[in-house]
């Protein structure tokens, strides 16, 4: 009984947080008149048309492969600047306001400076054409969140570690690619999983970029959706539900993950 409080407040929390998500699983399958007023469950059938019709109403194949291609080069290519980057803050000995003056750029807002970054890569010639994809990626090359992470998980490995294993003959890049990303994995993946979700989700940036339809993201494509006239609340739920899926898969099967790696840090 000491404990019903406690339950009751995480039972609250999680409904709060799941019911959005139910709601736009329900409503997807929902026929018009169910949505309006809003049903918690279909009254008069299910409509499972709604996600043919969302198909053929914008590219979404197209536009899942974009924000897959988009998803997929800036989770490597930050998994990769931040090993290498939370690797020299740990064991090259550098200064300490070096890393504060890193850390500093997470209170930088992306808004605050999206404006130079689209003059910069349209200067480049990377808002049309196949460039476009290096486009959508190049701003997003290092993440200071990830490094600060991976730095954390670096530290609770004893400094004895690294002096064996340059007693053996490995120098820097051997011991970090052979002994500390393995014993890193889970760090890594959070860091990972952190990042693909964070660009899948990416809308602002894509909005402002793109220009050819045929290089718009899943985000985009669901928000024309919205705008379509003739666009039924069930066909936008639709949409929704086919932008969520990647990341719910991610997140149900990439939890412990998560869980481990940003626990890795805590005790040293």
């Amino acid at each position: 009984m000491r404990k019903l409080p406690v339950y009751l407040v995480l039972g609250l929390a999680a409904t709060t947080v799941l019911f959005p998500v139910y709601y736009a699983f329900a409503g997807s399958v929902m026929v018009p008149g169910d949505l309006s007023p809003p049903a918690l469950f279909p009254r008069n059938g299910i409509r499972p048309g709604n996600f043919g019709e969302v198909l053929s109403a914008v590219p979404l194949a197209r536009q899942y492969a974009n924000s897959a291609i988009q998803a997929g080069l800036i989770t490597v290519s930050q998994l990769f600047t931040s090993v290498l980057a939370a690797y020299a803050f740990v064991y090259l000995r550098l200064p300490r306001f070096v890393f504060w003056g890193f850390l500093a750029t997470l209170m930088v807002p992306v808004e605050s400076i999206i404006i130079p970054n689209y003059l910069r890569i349209s200067d480049w010639g990377l808002a049309r054409g196949p460039g476009t994809y290096l486009g959508l990626v190049l701003p997003f090359l290092a993440s200071a969140f990830g490094t600060f992470l991976l730095r954390q998980s670096f530290r609770q490995f004893p400094a004895e570690l690294r002096d064996a294993a340059a007693m053996d003959g490995a120098g820097h890049l051997r011991f970090l690619f052979r002994i500390l990303v393995p014993l890193s994995k889970p760090a890594i993946a959070a860091v990972g999983v952190y990042v693909f979700l964070t660009a899948w989700n990416q809308f602002l940036w894509p909005l402002l970029l793109v220009r050819d339809p045929s290089y718009q993201t899943l985000q985009i494509g669901v928000s024309q959706l919205n705008d379509a006239e003739a666009a039924s609340p069930g066909l936008i739920l639709a949409g929704v539900v086919l932008s969520l899926l990647p990341t719910l898969a991610i997140v149900i099967f990439g939890q412990r993950h998560i869980v481990r790696g940003l626990t890795a840090g805590a005790v040293q």
